[in-house]
């Protein structure tokens, strides 16, 4: 998306952002090979309990809680000019929409196998709160991409809500006490080379730097005197 944008939006992604996407996306690659896996939830009755597990009630409510402090607080000063903001929005609700999505396929798979789950109530929370969560991801990131580079908010958008949804599926399934420790390792690797990739993209977002003056550079220092 962001080298697409430079291309048919006419926004600038220079050499460190190219190589940001890169690094992303080999970062990405990394997680998934080391990712563990998902502890299976068969029916709505467990799944209601992990929602009540203390560790993700404490979660849900600091995430809750730091998401309205930058709607009412943050937003308003400083959303015109730092990225930011909107972006950590939409990540911190989109916590929210992944566990209600994976609440309601279960709630479709006990449907399709005849059971009654529509008369189960967390089928009704979790309709409300991914219509409630979605909508504002999609309110806050349009507010992003109406005053940002559209190369700049998908990427860093992608690493913060990537980063929040794993961090949500750890704590509500319980995932890295299943992992050894070279997949502990080869995530985090993963989650870093991500990370640096973001930080090249952003931090030098204004440095006018193409392949071509690089490797001009290159030839230059490399001829003989």
């Amino acid at each position: 998306s962001a080298i697409l944008s430079s291309y048919f939006l006419n926004e600038k992604l220079n050499i460190h952002g190219k190589l940001g996407c890169v690094l992303s996306i080999l970062g990405s690659t990394v997680m998934v090979i080391h990712a563990p896996e998902e502890e299976e939830v068969t029916s709505l009755d467990e799944m209601e309990r992990k929602l009540q597990d203390p560790a993700f009630v404490t979660f849900a409510v600091l995430l809750t809680v730091i998401a309205l402090v930058l709607i009412v607080v943050v937003a308003p000063k400083k959303g015109q000019t730092n990225i930011l903001i909107y972006i950590l929005i939409c990540s911190l609700i989109g916590a929210f929409s992944v566990s209600s999505v994976k609440g309601l396929g279960i709630a479709i798979k006990q449907m399709l196998e005849r059971k009654p789950a529509y008369r189960h109530p967390l089928v009704y929370i979790l309709v409300g709160i991914l219509v409630l969560s979605v909508s504002t991801q999609i309110n806050y990131l349009n507010k992003a991409l109406d005053v940002f580079n559209t190369s700049l908010v998908t990427p860093i958008y992608y690493v913060c809500f990537t980063s929040t949804v794993v961090t949500c599926s750890i704590i509500l399934f319980k995932e890295w006490s299943s992992m050894e420790l070279s997949d502990i390792i080869g995530t985090l690797s993963g989650f870093c080379s991500i990370i640096i990739g973001i930080f090249l993209l952003h931090a030098f977002k204004n440095t006018n730097i193409t392949w071509s003056q690089l490797m001009s550079t290159v030839a230059k220092e490399a001829s003989p005197p």
